[in-house]
C-alpha cells in the first residue's frame, strides 16, 4: 500500500450564525453556533478514490472547501504530501500548493463567468500559475486539455451558454486539469446533470484517473455513483463520520444502521417484491442536534446509552464505525 496523499486529522468547523449583535442585546438572544463539520478524520492514497455520502446538509461540500483551503478549519488539520496544507495555504508557498490542489464544483451553470469564452475559462489557470505565457503556446495547451475531456478545440472561442450541462461540467473539469493537480476534491459533479450525461462525464474522470495518476475525494449523495467511482466510503451524518469502508464492504456488509438505511432506501431490481425501509424521520435541526449519538432519534436499536453518550470513531475488523451496538 502506498502512503497517503491526503490525511485530514480530526476537522472541525464552526460557523457563527446569530442574529445581530444590537438584536441580540435587545431581544436577549444567545449566541447560535452551528457545527458544519465536527472531527472528521480520514486517509486518502495516491491514485484512490474516498467517496463521502450522505443527506443534504450532513457538512459534505464543508469538509471540500476545507481541503481546499476555500475555509479554514476551527479545529483539526490537513496533511497534504506530509506538509500542513492550512499552513501552506497562509504562506508563501500557497500558490504552489494550489497548483497540485483542485476542486471541481457542483453546478457547472453557476461555477463558469458567462462573459468568457472557454479559452479564457479554461487558460486562466495557466495565466494565473505563470505556467504559459506565449499566446500561441496557451491556445494550444486549452486545445490538448478540451481534448482529454471530449470536447473540440473549436470550442474555444464559444460561451458557457452555447453548451449543454455536460459539456459545461467537461469544461469545469479540464480547467480543474490545467495546473496538473494531483489532488481533485469533487463536489457532486454530476449531481446537476441528466442520467445519461452522469455516466459520459463519470466515465471522462475515471479514464482521466487512470492515465495521469490523480487522486479523488468525491462527495456524492448518489449511493449508485458512489460505487461506480469509489475505492472507499464514507458515510457521514450531521458533521461527523459514522462509517468508513472499502466500498465492497460497505455495500454488502454495511455496519451502522444509518448505512443500512441509506442502502434498503435504493430500488433494487432483482429484489422487486421485497419490501424496502425507508429512510426514517428526518435529520434534526443543526443548531440544536440532539445529544449523545446525533442518529438516536431515527434509530430503531437506541438506548439510553445512545441518548447519553455520544460514540467515538473505532476501527472494527478493517472498518471505522461509530455506533454502540455494532
Amino acid at each position: 500500500m502506498s502512503s497517503p496523499l491526503v490525511v485530514a486529522q480530526d476537522l472541525a468547523k464552526t460557523f457563527d450564525v446569530s442574529p445581530p449583535w444590537l438584536n441580540r442585546v435587545l431581544e436577549g438572544k444567545p449566541r447560535q453556533l452551528l457545527h458544519a463539520v465536527d472531527g472528521v478524520s480520514f486517509e486518502i492514497e495516491r491514485g484512490r478514490t474516498l467517496a463521502l455520502v450522505g443527506e443534504s446538509g450532513c457538512g459534505k461540500s464543508t469538509v471540500a472547501r476545507l481541503l481546499v483551503g476555500l475555509y479554514q478549519p476551527t479545529r483539526g488539520s490537513m496533511q497534504f504530501d506530509g506538509q500542513d496544507a492550512h499552513a501552506a495555504y497562509r504562506s508563501d508557498q500557497a500558490r504552489e500548493i494550489r497548483q497540485r490542489i483542485q476542486m471541481i464544483f457542483q453546478d457547472p451553470y453557476a461555477s463558469l463567468n458567462p462573459r468568457w469564452t472557454v479559452e479564457a475559462i479554461v487558460g486562466e489557470p495557466l495565466l494565473e500559475h505563470g505556467l504559459i505565457t506565449n499566446p500561441a503556446e496557451l491556445k494550444q495547451r486549452v486545445g490538448e486539455l478540451l481534448a482529454s475531456v471530449g470536447l473540440s478545440a473549436l470550442d474555444m472561442v464559444k460561451y458557457p451558454h452555447q453548451f449543454s450541462g455536460g459539456q459545461r461540467q467537461r469544461i469545469s473539469i479540464a480547467r480543474a486539469l490545467a495546473t496538473a493537480p494531483e489532488f481533485l476534491v469533487c463536489d457532486e459533479p454530476t449531481s446537476a446533470l441528466d442520467v445519461s450525461v452522469q455516466a459520459q462525464v463519470l466515465n471522462i474522470m475515471k479514464d482521466l484517473q487512470r492515465q495521469r495518476g490523480l487522486t479523488y475525494l468525491f462527495i456524492s449523495h448518489n449511493l449508485a455513483v458512489v460505487r461506480h467511482v469509489s475505492d472507499r466510503v464514507g458515510v457521514m451524518y450531521l458533521g461527523r463520520l459514522v462509517e468508513l469502508a472499502d466500498k465492497h464492504t460497505l455495500f454488502s456488509q454495511p455496519q451502522h444502521p444509518y448505512t443500512r438505511m441509506l442502502l434498503d432506501a435504493i430500488p433494487k431490481m432483482h429484489q422487486t417484491g421485497r419490501a424496502r425501509t425507508p429512510v426514517q424521520g428526518e435529520v434534526p435541526n443543526p443548531l440544536n442536534p440532539p445529544s449523545g449519538c446525533t442518529f438516536h432519534p431515527r434509530c430503531p436499536q437506541a438506548s439510553d446509552r445512545c441518548r447519553s453518550e455520544r460514540p467515538a470513531l473505532r476501527q472494527l475488523g478493517g472498518i471505522q464505525i461509530a455506533c454502540h451496538h455494532v
